[in-house]
């Protein structure tokens, strides 16, 4: 057969080479597919793809994607999980696939800010009502939960401030109460502590693990991605039909992206804790900082139950994710603060975190709000998310920025 003959395309589409079978590497292989072939008709209306035995088409699984969800399943301590493409999709999925008309969901005032914009907006027109709670005051969520409360989310710590609330009696008041509980497990990444146990015996975990996989997981800053991971099958399957209604799913390039950071997680995270608190540390001595928000700091709201969750007898240190903020004193007006984040050179202007640049973001928090926040000294506060440049380097920028700013 030559180049010219007309069947070649044929040929080329219908070529009978396959591959053999018993390749390893140390990289599961990418399949990509929107379409899935069937042996035949009995097989086609045979195959299920709920319980991942098989595939039926490609937005309800892949080899890829069932690698990834299984191995970020075990990261969390979970027993399913869900992919999704972003952190803010994991939020959106959850809450609408548990809540209907008629319900009231609970949100901590410090959380991540789409996520009540979520509750504002979407939710609001499907007749789902939301509070907010103050997250370092238990009675206030005591008092807030009522029959109309399905869905409590958590935050540990909270988002920008970094207060770290008492999550274990969170999660025992909400259990005990019948309402689940959904985590935001971004900065935690399964690493800081297991939410689904809590204590150490099995006895308490949340329900729920929403996961910016965008973050630590991905670890570049290159890929929106998500997971939703749980331990409860029925809650797991309640979820898994919203979200294949929902037509969610990712890219396979996106999945082989995190699935090669995966292997190295545990490493680039202990080392931007060891260089984040190192520089919370340093700043915490300059003039122009009126408070650092880092919950391994012995002055950090929460830092207590920072410790009793995260630390251990074998690593009293405890863990942490190397994202914290600084309140710049009050006497330093807007123009200053932003002088100082303009003044940056290794920091970079930038949402997220968990990727290897280091970046700095400036926050209003009087617009961010509902409860009040005594325990935030008057001023301004700028998040800082540190990468993986060395932490001298990036004391001396944020010295010389400084100097510049605040004179």
């Amino acid at each position: 057969m030559t180049q010219a003959d007309p069947k070649i395309s044929t040929h080329l589409i219908h070529h009978a080479y396959q591959a053999p079978a018993d390749f390893a590497g140390p990289q599961p292989a990418v399949h990509k597919a929107s379409t899935v072939f069937f042996e035949n008709v009995q097989a086609m209306r045979q195959r299920r793809w709920l319980d991942k035995s098989s595939y039926t088409y490609g937005l309800h699984g892949t080899p890829t994607t069932y690698i990834l969800e299984e191995r970020l399943a075990t990261l969390e301590g979970g027993q399913q999980c869900l992919l999704v493409p972003s952190g803010l999709a994991a939020i959106a999925t959850v809450s609408l696939a548990l809540l209907r008309t008629g319900d009231e969901v609970l949100i901590p005032d410090n959380v991540y800010g789409p996520n009540k914009t979520l509750a504002e907006g979407e939710l609001a027109h499907f007749g789902i009502s939301h509070q907010y709670y103050d997250p370092m005051n238990l009675e206030d969520l005591a008092a807030k939960i009522t029959p109309l409360t399905k869905l409590v989310w958590l935050e540990a710590p909270g988002s920008v401030t970094m207060e770290f609330p008492d999550l274990i009696a969170q999660v025992r008041l909400c259990r005990d109460k019948g309402v689940t509980t959904v985590l935001d497990n971004t900065w935690g990444a399964g690493l800081a502590f297991s939410a689904f146990d809590l204590l150490g015996d099995g006895s308490l975990g949340v329900d729920v693990s929403a996961h910016a996989l965008t973050k630590y997981p991905s670890g570049g800053g290159d890929v929106l991605m998500g997971s939703i991971v749980t331990r409860s099958q029925p809650l797991h399957m309640r979820i898994k039909l919203a979200h294949m209604r929902l037509g969610l799913g990712v890219g396979a390039n996106d999945a082989e992206a995190v699935l090669r950071s995966l292997p190295s997680i545990g490493l680039r995270y202990h080392a931007q804790d060891r260089a984040a608190r190192q520089l919370a540390q340093w700043l915490g001595t300059q003039a122009a900082v009126a408070q650092v928000l880092h919950p391994a700091m012995a002055e950090a709201p929460g830092h207590a139950h920072w410790k009793q969750l995260c630390a251990s007898e074998q690593n009293p240190g405890g863990v942490a994710a190397g994202l914290f903020s600084v309140v710049i004193d009050a006497g330093f007006d807007q123009a200053a603060v932003d002088c100082f984040c303009d003044s940056l050179r290794l920091f970079k202007l930038g949402y997220s975190w968990g990727g290897p640049v280091s970046l700095v973001v400036p926050y209003e928090l009087h617009s961010m709000r509902s409860c009040a926040t005594p325990q935030i000294r008057p001023g301004t506060v700028v998040r800082l998310a540190i990468g993986l440049e060395d932490v001298a380097d990036l004391q001396a920028d944020l010295a010389q920025a400084m100097a510049k700013a605040f004179g």
